[in-house]
C-alpha cells in the first residue's frame, strides 16, 4: 500500500426534499450566486422552482446561466466567468448532472484567477484559488459532486481534457434520489457505466497489498451491477436509486483511491471519442472499457481473475486462469448490453476513419503516455480503438 493523505471536505445532504436546504447552505458562503444548469428539464420537473424558492427564503440573489450541454463546452465556461466578474458573483451553484457541475468548477477557477481558464485543463499552469461551488445532483454518474475533477471540451480543435484540484471540491452537494426518477433510460444506463468505469479505473493497479480497498471497490461494483437494472425496470424505485446515487459519489470522492495508483487510460481514450463525436461519456466508456481489458489482460492475469471471480461471480478454472479472466470481460460486456448500451464503435454509429487522429490527440502526438496499469503510446491507443471498432 502506498502512502496517502485523504481529505474530502464536501458536505453531503442526502435524501428526500434535501434540495429545499440549498438556500441555507449557499448563504453560508455568499448572497450573490451564479445559478448554473443545463436545459429545461429542471424547470419541467419543478426542481428549478424549489431551488429558487429556497434561495429567496435565505436572501440569496442569483444570476442564471443555463445551456450546459453534455461534454460541457469551454465557451459557456467563458460566459460564466464573464458574468461572475461583471456582476460581482462569488459562488457558483450547479443544478444538474456532471456536465453542469464540471462547467461550474471551470467557471469557479476562471473567475478567481487571471488569464485563460483553458490553461488549467491544458496543464500549462495551476489555479491558486477558486470560487466556492455547491451542487444539486440530478443524475448519479460522474461523481463530480464530491470530487476534485472537472472535464471540459474546447471547441477550438474539439479537445476534451480533465483537471484535478482540491480547490474545486464542492462545499456541499445535495443528493436526493427522487431527482433521478424522470431520467430517460439511456441516461440512467450511461450513468451506471460511468460509475462502474470509475471503480474499474481504480481497481486495476500495479500497487500491491491493497486488499482492503480492493474489497471496497468490489462491493461498490457489485452494487452498481445489482441496482442499475432495478432503476431501469422501475424508475421510481427510491431505494435502488439511493444505492446507486451513493455508490456513484463514493466511487469518485477519492476514498477508493487511497493507498493505490489507478489507471485512467480508458477515460483518456474515451475523451477523444466524445470530444469529436459528442457521444454520452458513459456510452463511450461502455465501448472503450471492454477493448481496454482485452488489450491489457496479459499484464496481470491474476488481478483480472480476482475481478472476474469476486465481482462477476465467474467460477474459477484453476487449469485455465486466462479463461476465467476472459469470462469476466464477457460478463462486463453482457452487463452493458443488458442495460441498453453497445460495446463497439459501430454501436455508436462511429467508423474507424478517425482512429489514428483520436490516438494522436490522446497522447498529444506521443509526447505523453496515458494510463498507469499499462502505459499506452499512440500505437497502443489506436490498437484499443480498433478492438473497439
Amino acid at each position: 500500500m502506498d502512502n496517502f493523505t485523504f481529505h474530502n471536505p464536501t458536505k453531503i445532504l442526502f435524501g428526500r426534499g434535501m434540495e429545499n436546504e440549498v438556500g441555507a447552505e449557499t448563504a453560508r458562503y455568499s448572497h450573490r450566486v451564479l445559478l448554473h444548469f443545463g436545459g429545461g428539464s429542471i424547470k419541467k420537473s419543478g426542481l428549478y422552482d424549489r431551488v429558487v424558492a429556497s434561495l429567496k427564503k435565505a436572501g440569496v440573489e442569483w444570476v442564471e446561466l443555463g445551456g450546459v450541454k453534455p461534454n460541457p463546452r469551454l465557451g459557456l465556461v467563458h460566459e460564466g466567468v464573464r458574468l461572475c466578474r461583471e456582476r460581482g458573483l462569488d459562488f457558483v451553484l450547479a443544478v444538474g448532472g456532471g456536465s453542469a457541475i464540471d462547467s461550474a468548477k471551470g467557471v469557479a477557477m476562471g473567475a478567481a484567477n487571471n488569464g485563460e481558464v483553458w490553461d488549467f485543463y491544458a496543464r500549462k499552469r495551476k489555479p491558486t484559488r477558486a470560487l466556492p461551488v455547491g451542487t444539486v445532483l440530478t443524475i448519479p454518474a460522474t461523481g463530480s459532486e464530491a470530487s476534485t475533477a472537472s472535464v471540459v471540451t474546447n471547441e477550438d480543435g474539439w479537445i476534451k481534457r480533465g483537471f484535478n484540484s482540491e480547490l474545486i471540491y464542492p462545499k456541499f452537494s445535495v443528493l436526493n434520489p427522487e431527482l433521478a426518477f424522470t431520467l430517460p433510460p439511456f441516461q440512467a444506463a450511461c450513468g451506471a457505466a460511468d460509475i462502474l468505469s470509475h471503480l474499474m479505473e481504480r481497481y486495476f493497479t500495479n500497487t500491491r497489498n491493497v486488499a482492503f480497498v480492493d474489497r471496497l471497490l468490489e462491493a461498490t461494483m457489485k452494487t452498481v451491477i445489482a441496482q442499475a437494472p432495478k432503476v431501469l425496470a422501475k424508475p421510481t424505485d427510491y431505494d435502488a436509486w439511493a444505492e446507486l446515487m451513493w455508490a456513484g459519489t463514493i466511487a469518485h470522492n477519492n476514498l477508493l483511491n487511497t493507498g493505490r495508483l489507478g489507471d485512467w487510460g480508458s477515460h483518456d481514450i474515451e475523451h477523444e471519442i466524445s470530444a469529436i463525436y459528442d457521444v454520452a461519456h458513459g456510452a463511450g466508456l461502455a465501448v472503450v472499457l471492454p477493448a481496454w481489458t482485452k488489450h491489457v489482460l496479459d499484464h496481470d492475469v491474476d488481478r483480472f481473475v480476482q475481478w472476474a471471480v469476486r465481482v462477476w461471480d465467474v467460477e474459477l478454472d484453476i487449469f485455465d486462469r486466462e479463461a476465467t479472466a476472459r469470462a469476466g470481460i464477457a460478463r462486463l460486456e453482457a452487463f452493458f448490453h443488458s442495460i441498453g448500451l453497445g460495446t463497439t464503435l459501430a454501436a455508436l454509429k462511429i467508423g474507424a476513419d478517425r482512429i489514428d487522429e483520436m490516438a494522436r490527440k490522446c497522447t498529444e502526438g506521443d509526447t505523453r503516455v496515458v494510463g498507469h496499469f499499462v502505459k499506452l503510446d499512440t500505437a497502443q491507443v489506436a490498437k484499443i480503438l480498433r478492438l473497439a471498432a
